[in-house]
C-alpha cells in the first residue's frame, strides 16, 4: 500500500488525541463533540477543551454547520437532538472536504475495476464476505458503465481490509461503535481503498452491523462521491438499516454525474426521500404518540415537534422491528400502545418498545378472512372506539372488550359522510379526526358528522409556501 497525497489524507483523517478516563457524562459529552467536530467538520484543535469555549466562534460556526448538515435546529450550541446524532454509528469520512479540494471530482479514467479483499473479518464465512462485497459492487454497476472483477493477489484499483485501531493510513479507528469503516477517493496508492473496523461485529443480517450496507455506502467513496445531507440516500454517513439497501435518486444522480449511466435499457428508478413542504406530499398511516403526531412514508417517519423542524427520520431508527411502507397506525392513549399494521400483520408498542408476543395476524381483531389489509385506523378516546378503514368500508373495534361490534362493516359515506370512499391515513387530536386522501386533508366533528374545512396534506408541518 502506498500513499495518497497530504490534503487527501486530511480529507479522511480524524483526530483521536484525547483523553479517555473522563468519568463526568457533561464532559464526556464536551469531548464526543469535539472529537466529532475535529473529526468530520475540520474544527481545528488548539489544546482548549469546548467546555471552556462554549462561546468560542469556531466551534459555534462548525456546530452550526454539522446541525444543518443533518436537518437539525441550527442553534450552535451541543443541545439533546444534536448529541444524539453524534453518538449515532457512522462512516468515517469526513462531512466537509478541505477547502484546497471541494472543487476537485474525483472518478476512475477507466470503467473496468478490479478489487481485491486482503483480510476478513472473525466475524463471518469467508464465502459470506465475498457475496456482501459483490453484491455491493453489483448495487452501483446497476446505474453506471463500471464493472468491478475480484482478483486474489496483487494491488487491484480497490482493496479491502478488516483492520483493528491504528492501521497505518493516518485514520486509526476508535473500537467498538462510532466509527464503522472509511475509504479513499479514486486515486493512485490508498486511493479507492475501503478500511472496515475489525473491532465491530459484522453480520449479514439485522443485527449489528450489516456489511453489505456498510461496503455499499464505502464503495461510494471509493468511486468519488462525498457524504450526502439526503436521510434517505446511501451516501448519508449515519448508519441506518431495515433489511434493505437501496439508492436514493440523488444517489443515482450524482453517480451519474461522474460515468453515465449503465448500458442496460431498462435504467433503475429509486424513491425520493420525503421533503415535507412538497405540497404533493401523501402518506402511509399516522398516529399520536404520547401527544406527538408521526407521519409515515416509506422508510420515514414526519414527527411534528413544537419549536423545532420536522423531524424526517428512518423508521428503523425508533422502531427497529417494524417493516417499511406501513399502512395504517393508530394509537390506545388509555394503555400507553401504538398499534402499526401491514398486510395482514400488527405489531404493538409501548413507545419503542414492542410487546411480547407479536407481530400478530389482524385475525385475532375479529376481521373475516377476506381482509387482506388495513387502509387506515383511528381511536376515538372518548368511547374507547376504534374505527377501521378497509376499501370503501370501516369496522368499529370495542377496546374495552376487545372484540368487533355487531352490524359491521359499514360504507364510509354514511359513517363519515364527504370524505370520500377512499382513506389513505387517519388521526384524532382534540376530539376532532384528520382524514387523508392523496394531497387532501379533511377535519372531521365526529359528534356532528360534518367536515369542518378542507386542508393540504402537510398543513401540520408549519410550511413557507416553497412549491
Amino acid at each position: 500500500m502506498h500513499h495518497l497525497p497530504l490534503l487527501l489524507l486530511l480529507w479522511v483523517m480524524g483526530s483521536w488525541s484525547f483523553p479517555t478516563s473522563l468519568t463526568d457524562p457533561k464532559e464526556q459529552d464536551m469531548k464526543m463533540v469535539q472529537t466529532y467536530l475535529e473529526s468530520y467538520y475540520r474544527l481545528e484543535n488548539d489544546g482548549h477543551k469546548i467546555a471552556k469555549q462554549r462561546d468560542h466562534s469556531p466551534v459555534v460556526e462548525k456546530l452550526k454547520q454539522m446541525q444543518k448538515f443533518f436537518g437539525l435546529k441550527v442553534t450552535g450550541k451541543p443541545d439533546a437532538e444534536t448529541l444524539k446524532v453524534m453518538r449515532q454509528p457512522r462512516c468515517g469520512v469526513p462531512d466537509v472536504a478541505p477547502l484546497s479540494i471541494t472543487s476537485r471530482i474525483f472518478r476512475w479514467e477507466h470503467t473496468s475495476l478490479t478489487y481485491r479483499i486482503e483480510t476478513y473479518t472473525k466475524d463471518m464465512h469467508p464465502a459470506e464476505v465475498d457475496r456482501a462485497i459483490e453484491k455491493a459492487f453489483n448495487l452501483w454497476s446497476q446505474v453506471t458503465p463500471l464493472t468491478f472483477t475480484k482478483v486474489f493477489e496483487g494491488q487491484a484499483d480497490i482493496m479491502i481490509s478488516f483492520v483493528y485501531g491504528d492501521h497505518y493510513d493516518n485514520s486509526p479507528f476508535d473500537g467498538p461503535g462510532n466509527t464503522l469503516a472509511h475509504a479513499f477517493p479514486p486515486g493512485s496508492g490508498l486511493g479507492g481503498d475501503v478500511h472496515f473496523d475489525e473491532d465491530e461485529t459484522w453480520t449479514n443480517n439485522l443485527k449489528e452491523y450489516n456489511l453489505y450496507r456498510v461496503a455499499a455506502h464505502e464503495l461510494g467513496h471509493s468511486l468519488g462521491l462525498s457524504h450526502s445531507m439526503d436521510i434517505g440516500a446511501l451516501m448519508y454517513p449515519s448508519y441506518f438499516y431495515s433489511g434493505e439497501v437501496q439508492f436514493s435518486q440523488s444517489d443515482i444522480q450524482d453517480i451519474q454525474a461522474l460515468y453515465g449511466p449503465s448500458k442496460n435499457p431498462f435504467q433503475p428508478e429509486a424513491p425520493k426521500t420525503p421533503e415535507p413542504c412538497d405540497s404533493k406530499l401523501t402518506f402511509d398511516a399516522i398516529t399520536t404518540l404520547r401527544g406527538e403526531i408521526i407521519f409515515f412514508k416509506d422508510r420515514f417517519y414526519l414527527r411534528v415537534i413544537r419549536n423545532y423542524p420536522v423531524e424526517l427520520q428512518h423508521i428503523s431508527d425508533l422502531w427497529p422491528a417494524l417493516p417499511n411502507k406501513l399502512q395504517a397506525a393508530y394509537e390506545v392513549t388509555n394503555k400507553d400502545e401504538v398499534r402499526f399494521f401491514k398486510g395482514n400483520k400488527y405489531w404493538a408498542f409501548q413507545g419503542h418498545d414492542m410487546l411480547p408476543g407479536y407481530p400478530k395476524d389482524i385475525y385475532v381483531l375479529g376481521f373475516p378472512r377476506t381482509v387482506k389489509s388495513i387502509d387506515a385506523a383511528v381511536y376515538e378516546e372518548t368511547t374507547s372506539k376504534t374505527y377501521f378503514f378497509v376499501d370503501n368500508k370501516y369496522w368499529r373495534y370495542d377496546e374495552t372488550k376487545e372484540s368487533m361490534d355487531k352490524g359491521y362493516p359499514k360504507l364510509i359515506q354514511d359513517g363519515f359522510p364527504g370524505i370520500g370512499n377512499k382513506v389513505d391515513a387517519v388521526f384524532s387530536d382534540d376530539n376532532f379526526f384528520y382524514f387523508f386522501h392523496g394531497t387532501r386533508q379533511y377535519e372531521f366533528d365526529p359528534k356532528t358528522k360534518s367536515i369542518l374545512r378542507l386542508r393540504k396534506t402537510n398543513s401540520w408541518f408549519n410550511c413557507r409556501k416553497k412549491y
